[in-house]
């Protein structure tokens, strides 16, 4: 016999659009509530005298009291607008003792009883309130009995709406926009103007509506604190009131005038209230995804590099790169001479016109230091002089340093073009010529002809570059770059290393370029320095910290295996884990047995056999092969063995096959002593 049939899919997670049952204990008493919300609206349309609806609204009582509700309302919502915006900033972007008491008094009128909040304020601003006299006696202002009183009073419970929508939108933005507006010499103001407030835009929109139609609705404390006069203070609540005594068909008439505007505010928010306003600013360009169609791609600035191999010499920026148009200097080449404090703590040096890639684990205190130069953490201090100019205690606006986060941070209410000329813009250069800059620069980069477009509109690639040309334009001494090429994909890394090594080049000032990719930080950068801890390891030419790695993780970064051990004698290495390491006589000085020191092992120096192998290798140890991996066009072979730390080979794919390796073939591994590099640490 079947079974009964069951609605919905088996298995289906969480996400799912699942039809099921629903209990019946919770459906029974929704439907009771839905039922309750909507019954006494049901019961307004009913008793409505739809005849004589024209007549009842168009009477000279209604008319009046419609009328100063109107001007009541707007009033209030100025006043909401005047006040609530700033106090809904402080709570959301400002630490101060005392914050939730704060956000407690922003509420309280919420769920104060309207005829206390009444009470509340005739007491402080009445004739023999706290306030009263004053205000009477300096301004001659007296709010009881007053239509300003009735701007008040509806003020006082309407503005809560505006400023808790506003706290949760503001907390839903990233803050790195308008840090990065700050960055680009933008003033506080100018950054609450021109970035905060149009990303709030449709939430702004959304509790300006709410305060609005709250103020509209206001009674309780709008006769008790300013009383029921006809002209002054009798708003449409009022009536309805008044007219529930003498003329109940048009109470009910007036009601349902009210209750349309009420849902009509509530239809057209449709979801804003809930935070959906902000979406937009929280979202981040399309990484990666499909670019539209790019005819000022790179067809001029030539096919974009493999990249160098980590045994070669630095690239300088800008060599081997095609004739294109120099990038503008900036505007004072100065170097940098910054002193470290806290979480980061040593000194850093650049000169002018150079680049310096910052390396390190996670939690190094990369990010840390850049935002220590642009005085945007507490968990750093940067002593900072670029060009000899102190600019230590300088807000971030006036340090002419400019920074590209890692998530490139465009602002996604402008342009292309309008984003490349913020800077500018907020250095003082007039529209036209900002324009006329911005557009040089997005030409230069490759993508002018996409000025027109926003954030939203570029791919991955387009918007980093948009981001680059942005930082450039603004012409600063120091340039930030916190990892702009990890997001991307590998086809387009590549494309966008190109282009911003062309302009590194011509870059008068200093840059600082974040990045994790050893290719990156081999050729965009004259000097790279490693990071551990929050301390420099190692401040070096590429090519030095690619040959004599100082930190383990560097030299894992760049391929190599890297064993910590301690100097022993005649020439070994005691490992951290166990075993012994015999190297050659290198050059310099070696290091004095006992010392810590890094054993630096490149793959391709480790060999693979699968008997025990004679003849000159040094170091032989029986192990395990792990895990095969193809890097380009060969095979990297971890390898374990009881003796030594996990080792890792790199052979080619004929040679796997010819010894047949695959996870859990015993082999044995072999380095020569001369193809180990031993490090002091």
């Amino acid at each position: 016999m079947r079974g009964p049939v069951r609605s919905g899919r088996p298995g289906a997670g969480a996400g799912g659009a699942v039809r099921r049952g629903v209990p019946a204990g919770l459906l029974v008493p929704a439907l009771v509530g839905v039922a309750f919300l909507l019954l006494p609206l049901v019961g307004v349309l009913a008793r409505t005298d739809w005849p004589s609806l024209l007549h009842h609204l168009t009477t000279p009582q209604v008319t009046q009291a419609l009328r100063l509700s109107l001007v009541v309302s707007g009033w209030a919502l100025l006043l909401s607008l005047l006040m609530g915006v700033p106090l809904a900033w402080l709570l959301a972007r400002v630490p101060f003792p005392g914050k939730a008491l704060v956000r407690s008094l922003v509420l309280l009128p919420m769920v104060l009883p309207p005829t206390v909040g009444g009470v509340a304020l005739l007491l402080a601003f009445g004739r023999r309130g706290v306030l009263g006299p004053w205000l009477e006696s300096t301004f001659g202002l007296t709010l009881p009995f007053h239509t300003a009183g009735a701007v008040v009073a509806a003020a006082f419970v309407a503005m809560p709406f505006l400023v808790i929508s506003l706290e949760g939108a503001l907390a839903g933005l990233r803050p790195s926009l308008e840090e990065t507006a700050a960055s680009l010499g933008a003033g506080p103001l100018r950054v609450f103007a021109t970035v905060t407030l149009p990303l709030l835009a449709p939430a702004l929109a959304a509790g300006a509506a709410l305060t609005w139609a709250r103020a509209l609705g206001e009674f309780g404390a709008t006769i008790t604190f300013a009383g029921n006069l006809p002209g002054a203070t009798q708003t449409l609540p009022l009536q309805v009131y008044l007219l529930l005594q003498d003329s109940p068909e048009a109470a009910t008439s007036v009601s349902l005038l009210l209750l349309v505007i009420a849902m009509a505010v509530l239809v057209a928010l449709r979801g804003r209230w809930t935070g959906g306003a902000v979406r937009e600013a929280r979202a981040t360009p399309p990484e990666g995804a499909a670019a539209p169609a790019d005819p000022a791609g790179f067809a001029e600035l030539g096919a974009p590099e493999e990249g160098p191999t980590l045994e070669t010499s630095p690239i300088r920026p800008g060599a081997g790169v095609g004739a294109g148009p120099a990038p503008a200097p900036a505007a004072e080449e100065s170097d940098l001479r910054a002193e470290l404090t806290g979480y980061t703590r040593f000194p850093l040096t650049a000169p002018a016109g150079t680049t310096t890639a910052v390396v390190g684990p996670n939690g190094a205190g990369k990010t840390t230091l850049l935002r220590a130069l642009l005085g945007l953490t507490p968990r750093a201090h940067a002593e900072v002089l670029l060009g000899g100019r102190d600019v230590t205690r300088l807000p971030t606006h006036r340090r002419e340093v400019a920074w590209v986060p890692q998530d490139g941070a465009l602002f996604p209410h402008l342009s292309a073009l309008a984003n490349t000329a913020y800077g500018l813009r907020a250095r003082g250069v007039s529209r036209a010529e900002a324009r006329r800059q911005a557009r040089e620069w997005l030409v230069r980069l490759g993508v002018g002809e996409l000025a027109g477009r926003r954030p939203a509109q570029l791919s991955g690639g387009q918007a980093q570059r948009v981001a680059l040309a942005r930082a450039l334009a603004a012409r600063p001494r120091l340039l930030l770059l916190d990892e702009p090429l990890a997001a991307l994909d590998q086809t387009t890394r590549a494309r966008v290393r190109h282009t911003l090594r062309r302009h590194l080049a011509g870059f008068g000032g200093v840059c600082l370029i974040v990045t994790h990719d050893p290719v990156e930080a081999v050729s965009l950068a004259d000097r790279v320095l490693v990071l551990e801890g929050g301390e420099a390891v190692q401040d070096a030419p590429p090519a030095e910290v690619t040959r004599h790695p100082r930190s383990p993780w560097v030299a894992r970064m760049l391929g190599g295996n890297a064993w910590e051990g301690t100097a022993g004698p005649g020439g070994t290495v005691e490992l951290a884990g166990g075993g012994l390491l015999t190297t050659a006589p290198g050059e310099g000085t070696p290091p004095v047995p006992g010392s810590p020191v890094l054993a630096v092992i490149a793959p391709e120096a480790v060999s693979l056999h699968l008997a025990r192998p004679e003849g000159s290798p040094r170091n032989v140890w029986a192990g395990t092969v792990r895990e095969l991996t193809a890097v380009g066009s060969r095979l990297r072979v971890l390898v374990t063995s009881p003796e030594v730390p996990p080792l890792v080979a790199e052979i080619t794919p004929a040679a796997a096959a010819d010894l047949g390796l695959t996870d859990g073939t015993r082999v044995w591994t072999a380095v020569k002593a001369t193809e180990v590099t031993v490090v002091g640490l």
